[in-house]
């Protein structure tokens, strides 16, 4: 497989006649975390939407593991690679912890349709709730879900859009080294949206502040100052 996953170029999306994303380019390679950031409405939620599938993009460039995606859907997305985490985590508050996850199958072949050790090492408190229904976990329990849900589904790119909001902060630290853990596997690449400043810089291989639709800053840790990234994503 090669390194370079994701490469997007000049895409655009509409909702009906505006348009919010105005030629947006980004590259992602597998094994490393790519913070998206920026102040609320410049489009951050609907890049994600546009590469989950949830919401065609407009026009532009957008190519996967090496093809070419047109009006492919989320759930041809999810079949060849792509999991979504969205912002307020959309668990299904009627379905038990173990129902939860086991929606994760509907994009792999049965043979697949088993939840992996692997989940409950990294999320040891949903082993204990398999049988509690996901509207009774807390916020951050359900973020946690949320998050496994979509590892079931053995992704190459992983898609998280706010998954700090409202959370408590030991629950915060625990992502934070589960993103740590998945990086260091070398097997996905990682599309972070994140308000959260610290926790952003603490994760992130690259950085891409987008200001009204348009991508207006983008390099690394080693070639953007703390200081001045700071400052983009605040003006």
């Amino acid at each position: 497989m090669a390194d370079n996953l994701l490469q997007i170029d000049d895409l655009t999306l509409h909702y009906g006649g505006s348009q919010i994303l105005n030629g947006v380019s980004l590259a992602a390679n597998i094994g490393e975390v790519v913070c998206v950031m920026g102040t609320n409405g410049v489009g951050k939620t609907s890049l994600l939407k546009a590469l989950s599938g949830t919401h065609a993009h407009s026009g532009g460039g957008y190519q996967f593991d090496g093809e070419t995606i047109a009006k492919a859907s989320a759930h041809g997305l999810a079949q060849n690679g792509v999991a979504y985490v969205p912002q307020g985590r959309e668990i299904f508050p009627f379905l038990t912890v173990k129902e939860n996850l086991e929606t994760g199958f509907a994009c792999l072949p049965r043979s697949d349709h088993k939840i992996p050790d692997e989940i409950f090492d990294l999320f040891p408190i949903l082993k204990d709730f398999l049988a509690r229904r996901g509207g009774d976990l807390s916020g951050g329990q359900q973020q946690q879900l949320a998050i496994a849900r979509a590892l079931i589904t053995r992704p190459k790119l992983l898609l998280l859009d706010e998954p700090t909001e409202g959370i408590q902060p030991n629950i915060i630290k625990q992502i934070g080294d589960v993103i740590r853990h998945l990086r260091g596997q070398g097997e996905m690449c990682i599309i972070l949206v994140e308000q959260f400043f610290d926790f952003a810089y603490d994760l992130g291989d690259r950085f891409v502040v987008m200001d009204r639709g348009t991508v207006k800053l983008t390099g690394t840790a080693q070639t953007i100052a703390k200081d001045a990234l700071r400052d983009a994503v605040s003006v």
